[in-house]
């Protein structure tokens, strides 16, 4: 065996690039003409393949896509390449999750359809689509369920569905671009990497995450072909069943499998195994088989109708089957004869729960939301709920949510319109808008943002709110609602429930930093702002401004967030809130700090620290603390940075993964990392441990950047590329360019000092790319001073250009 066998085997690294130089044979491209088709520069690539340099995972994922090559089996040899860090865990509940599977439950009763099963199945296997159609009631979901659940095993990427309520009273059909950020969504694309709009460009993006992974997708309930055509699959593996009331004519790609009424046989079969009456001759429905048959013909053989009917004979073991028949025949038609049956069958609270689900704007719903809705306890909506079950008047999607076929839902809603008086109907919306608000906020507060948010004063608290052991149940919770939570937005704007729009965008802001949704949080807090200034409240007008200056600062929109604090300030004033002023002052301090100012921010963190205290919140002092023990380590005073840091460590804090304490840690290890290095490497790796348990991955970028600083002032510089290089394909990951801003200078001064010159380079006029553009002049400073020392020795004039540049920024800052 030679030697670069040998070295290839044992060094990961130089056997990814032994891969790599594979990539390039099957190309049959020279390493200029292969470096220009995967947009890499011809020197970068010529590192990559000979293992001088670990390439970043984009770079890897470009040159396989031009071989049309599977890049994921090479991604476990570039972590091993990338840092001796330990890999972030594959079950962590936000940061790393397990594939989504949001199938509803398969129905244990499915009967006949053996040759529409086929068609289904064999239409995914030729096409990887297929079009389910039919009247309603007559199986479509169902079928497009059981063929689902038959494949998932085969395409263990994700399981998802998504109801497109192309036929749900009282609702608009949802539209392509809002079924498409939910599709992204539940493959937990970053909100920034998703194109903020055009139908075009977000189903491009679908198809391109669509390509590379096994994923099977329900489309239910499309009104027309034109409404799910976007959300096709594009080149891959992966496949898509859809279900419509119409032929989906326009779609001549797609296979149609179209769905009759149940044969008189299957009918039978349907009836007897959902009623679960035994078979044999002691049956009921075997004693009287013409009343069983009659039974058929009003129920019109449509499953739907059956198991309305069935639920009634398995719950009324004393009814003969010819009683049923008696029940049925009042109806006009096979759903009403099924409905008005079911529902006569209801108590008065029951029934009354039933028609007031009929307000809930579609999707799944748990027994919270029922016991909110109707004003009843939570053990008295739990237990209507299991009887509304057995009547198949609601279907329980997964254990503890629920949801309404589309005819149901129809029906609950007429019989409300019909029944309910409007005041009582107005007065139960109102409950369900409460809901969301209050339960969004106990689910923020079981994930700090940095210190506790206001407590809602959006209408009235439920006397049931859902309890969260820990941030995870609360993620989890806010995942599974996500869908309800801006359908109750939406709702409150569209009744004028100004109050509820500006409150439930505050309580998801932490949700959203962990889904890495800015774009969407703008969105949300720009309507926000617009009903503040129609409610004329000061404390809501300050607040709404203040938010929205905060995620459009997150953003990398500086200038709007300048904006926004400054439209703020007046607000406040009127307002005499002691915790929004504090709020306002941190994050002033941190859009000052980064726009290169150094007196003003250590001012702000000040003046927040005095505010929160005499507010009485100590975690919000612990977090101005924080920030200006971060400010005086970038000034260069790591004793006093130290210090500072250790004074925030020393409070007890409920969550370890707090802004304060991660803050607090990563400052230390920094400052420390030359005098203490082992106490230094501690804390930076528990932050790492924390940022990736709480699942915030612009926080886990953020610690092994740092993590990258540390040990290049402990002389380690090998691992701190590997670890600076683990921060920016994170980021690649997000598609977060604006936030590396805040890690290339460092980066470069770390490649710098390990020899690698042109790397520097590279990252230090990348710096200088973005940081005029978005406002960070201090990072520019940093860049010219970056680029002047690395060309120094080679081209000195360049390099005195470079601080002269970098000295004139640092002058209009002082000026």
């Amino acid at each position: 065996m030679d030697e670069a066998h040998r070295t290839a085997q044992t060094d990961p690294q130089h056997e990814l690039a032994a891969r790599l130089r594979l990539v390039q044979e099957l190309s049959g491209l020279g390493v200029r003409a292969l470096a220009r088709d995967a947009g890499l520069s011809s020197s970068s690539l010529s590192r990559y393949l000979s293992g001088q340099t670990l390439p970043p995972w984009p770079a890897v994922v470009a040159l396989c896509r031009l071989v049309k090559r599977d890049p994921r089996p090479l991604r476990p040899l570039w972590e091993r390449s990338s840092n001796p860090l330990p890999a972030p865990p594959k079950s962590s509940r936000q940061g790393r999750p397990r594939p989504r599977n949001d199938l509803p439950r398969d129905v244990p009763d499915f009967t006949g359809r053996e040759a529409e099963l086929a068609a289904v199945l064999a239409a995914v296997d030729s096409h990887r689509v297929v079009a389910v159609d039919g009247m309603a009631g007559v199986g479509k979901t169902c079928l497009a369920m059981h063929a689902a659940h038959r494949l998932a095993a085969g395409f263990p990427d994700a399981q998802l569905y998504v109801d497109l309520h192309g036929f749900t009273e009282g609702r608009e059909p949802l539209d392509p671009e809002s079924a498409l950020r939910m599709l992204l969504g539940a493959l937990d694309v970053p909100s920034e990497k998703v194109p903020r709009e055009g139908v075009e460009q977000l189903a491009a993006c679908w198809r391109s995450e669509l390509a590379d992974r096994r994923v099977v997708v329900v489309i239910d309930n499309a009104a027309d072909a034109e409404q799910v055509r976007p959300l096709l699959p594009g080149a891959g593996p992966s496949v898509a069943l859809i279900t419509s009331r119409n032929r989906l004519i326009g779609l001549d790609e797609v296979p149609p499998v179209s769905l009759d009424v149940l044969s008189p046989q299957e009918s039978a079969e349907l009836l007897a195994r959902a009623s679960g009456d035994p078979s044999g001759p002691d049956g009921r429905l075997a004693r009287d088989p013409d009343a069983a048959a009659e039974v058929l013909r009003l129920c019109g053989h449509l499953p739907l109708a059956l198991r309305l009917a069935a639920a009634r004979l398995r719950h009324r073991p004393g009814w003969t089957v010819g009683i049923l028949v008696e029940r049925m025949a009042e109806g006009a038609s096979e759903f009403d004869t099924a409905f008005a049956m079911s529902v006569r069958q209801l108590d008065r609270s029951q029934a009354r729960l039933f028609r007031l689900l009929g307000l809930l704007p579609g999707g799944s719903f748990d027994a919270y939301l029922a016991a909110s809705l109707a004003d009843v306890p939570l053990g008295a909506a739990r237990s209507m709920l299991e009887d509304l079950v057995d009547a198949h008047l609601v279907q329980e999607s997964t254990a503890g949510r629920y949801r309404l076929h589309d005819l149901v839902h129809q029906h609950a809603r007429r019989a409300g319109e019909e029944q309910d008086a409007p005041a009582e109907r107005q007065r139960a919306l109102g409950r369900f808008l409460d809901y969301y608000v209050h339960a969004a906020a106990a689910a923020d507060a079981a994930m700090p943002f940095l210190a506790p948010g206001r407590a809602p004063s959006a209408g009235r608290a439920p006397a049931s709110l859902p309890r969260f052991a820990d941030k995870n149940a609360a993620f989890s919770w806010l995942v599974a609602e996500y869908e309800n939570l801006v359908a109750a937005f939406e709702t409150a704007a569209a009744v004028g429930a100004d109050q509820h729009v500006c409150e439930l965008p505050r309580f998801l802001r932490a949700y959203f930093a962990r889904r890495c949704g800015t774009t969407h949080l703008n969105v949300l807090f720009e309507r926000a702002l617009a009903a503040a200034e129609r409610l004329g409240d000061p404390l809501q007008l300050a607040c709404a401004h203040s938010d929205l200056g905060f995620a459009r600062y997150n953003a990398g929109r500086m200038a709007e967030a300048a904006a926004s604090y400054e439209a703020a300030q007046p607000w406040l004033s009127r307002a005499g809130d002691l915790g929004s002023e504090a709020e306002l002052a941190l994050r002033l301090g941190y859009l000052k700090w980064d726009e290169g100012y150094v007196d003003e921010p250590l001012e702000l963190f000040g003046l927040a620290g005095k505010l929160y205290e005499q507010a009485g919140c100590p975690s919000g002092t612990a977090g101005a603390v924080a920030a200006e023990a971060w400010a005086m380590l970038q000034l260069g005073h790591r004793e006093e940075a130290a210090q500072r840091a250790r004074e925030v460590l020393a409070i007890p804090h409920a969550d370890p993964a707090a802004p304060p304490t991660l803050t607090a840690r990563i400052t230390l290890g920094v400052a420390i990392a030359r005098e203490e290095p082992d106490e230094a490497a501690e804390h930076l790796h528990r932050a790492l441990a924390l940022a990736r348990e709480d699942g915030h991955l612009h926080n886990e970028a953020w610690c092994l950047n740092c993590l990258g600083v540390a040990l290049r002032r402990m002389g380690r510089y090998e691992e701190a590329l590997g670890s600076h290089r683990q921060a920016f394909a994170l980021l690649d990951e997000l598609f977060e360019d604006h936030w590396k801003i805040h890690f290339l200078n460092g980066y470069a001064e770390t490649c710098r000092l390990a020899g690698l010159p042109e790397e520097a380079l590279r990252l230090h006029r990348q710096a200088l790319e973005i940081a005029p553009r978005l406002g960070y002049r201090t990072e520019e400073a940093l860049a010219h001073e970056g680029i002047a020392s690395v060309l120094d020795a080679t081209e000195p004039a360049s390099a005195a250009e470079h601080r002269a540049a970098g000295r004139a920024v640092l002058e209009d800052l002082d000026a």
